[in-house]
């Protein structure tokens, strides 16, 4: 069955990557234009930085939490073969599920964090048009934060199929040692009841000692 302290250490993981990533959200710099002290030239100032360490914060975490999983599954590719049913093909989709959506939150938190981390640094005259003073868009960590909160729920559903799966394949081995000694036991009970039918007899060597 499951590991339930592993399914909690990586709830506890996910749950502070989502925490992240809603934080930068809340917290992408912004950056206004600017005149300089003597009205030349115009330049951007931006506030605080903050959240590309919580959208890299969140990266990490998120990527911890994929790699226990995958670690405690042995990547659903090694180890003993899965037995056949509803928990390995429920298994095998949500493996490929959960992969796909761990790497658009990833992309999305690794984009964000880098985008929210750049700063326009040219100035221009004040007759020009102001400076872009880009920032990250809107929206990018929320995006980021909802696949890392499906990556969570997919993850543990995954693994919980998983445990399913290879949980029932154990009796394999139990039950091809029963089988193989009720083959024998038939085995032997046919030729004892084919010798009898046909009255074949049965010569009995005597042993070291019956010789005079």
């Amino acid at each position: 069955m499951a590991s339930k302290l592993l399914l909690a250490t990586v709830f506890i993981f996910d749950l502070i990557a989502f925490g992240l990533a809603v934080a930068a959200e809340q917290r992408r710099s912004t950056g206004i234009s600017k005149l300089d002290s003597e009205g030349n030239y115009r330049y951007c100032v931006y506030d605080s930085d903050i959240a590309t360490g919580y959208g890299v914060g969140a990266f990490l975490f998120l990527l911890v939490s994929q790699v226990i999983i995958m670690a405690a599954s042995k990547c659903f590719c090694c180890g003993t073969p899965l037995k056949p049913g509803g928990s390995r093909a429920c298994a095998v989709l949500l493996f490929i599920i959960c992969w796909v959506t761990f790497l658009i939150a990833e992309a999305c938190l690794l984009a964000g964090s880098v985008r929210n981390a750049y700063h326009t640094k040219y100035t221009t005259q004040f007759f020009n048009q102001p400076p872009s003073c880009e920032t990250v868009r809107k929206g990018v960590f929320a995006a980021g934060a909802a696949f890392v909160l499906f990556t969570g729920i997919i993850s543990e559903f995954y693994y919980t199929s998983y445990s399913k799966a290879r949980g029932s394949s154990a009796p394999y081995g139990g039950e091809a040692g029963v089988g193989m000694a009720s083959y024998k036991e038939n085995s032997v009970a046919s030729i004892v009841s084919f010798v009898r039918r046909f009255k074949i007899p049965v010569q009995i060597l005597p042993q070291d000692g019956g010789f005079g």
